[in-house]
């Protein structure tokens, strides 16, 4: 495989974190972090809406969904990296609010897999994605 595939954007998301690689999947690239607005400042969103009388609990995750949609805007294809079941699939809920808010960038999402991010290193990730695309890309 081309480890510096054109137009790649990989997303590893975890709750409160994602990693992002535009730039190539080759060991050693860098990721770029973005980070969900803290929980202290969404209680305290949260009990001001609840105050005048609207329930805001989606702010936090749009604003950090909207940085992730904005740092793979120009990707052709995307590939998710996350762990979790239920309502704590980051991938899923990532999934969902762009087939929401961003169709057009929903479309591009080729595939996703499933691992113990908390347990690996960004080039163990990497490899994960390498080893998916070896696999993978003749349905792409």
């Amino acid at each position: 495989m081309n480890e510096s595939v054109e137009g790649l954007a990989v997303i590893a998301i975890m709750r409160d974190e994602a990693q992002l690689w535009t730039s190539g999947v080759e060991p050693g690239a860098i990721p770029e972090s973005l980070h969900a607005p803290s929980e202290k400042v969404r209680h305290h969103h949260v009990r001001e809406a609840q105050h005048h009388h609207g329930h805001d609990t989606d702010h936090r995750n749009s604003t950090f969904y909207e940085s992730i949609s904005a740092s793979v805007g120009s990707a052709r294809e995307i590939l998710l990296v996350g762990h979790g079941t239920g309502r704590s699939n980051e991938m899923l809920n990532l999934v969902q609010y762009w087939e929401r808010k961003h169709p057009d960038i929903a479309h591009r999402v080729v595939g996703q897999i499933e691992s113990d991010l908390e347990s690996l290193s960004s080039d163990q990730v990497l490899a994960l994605v390498r080893e998916w695309f070896e696999q993978h890309r003749e349905f792409i």
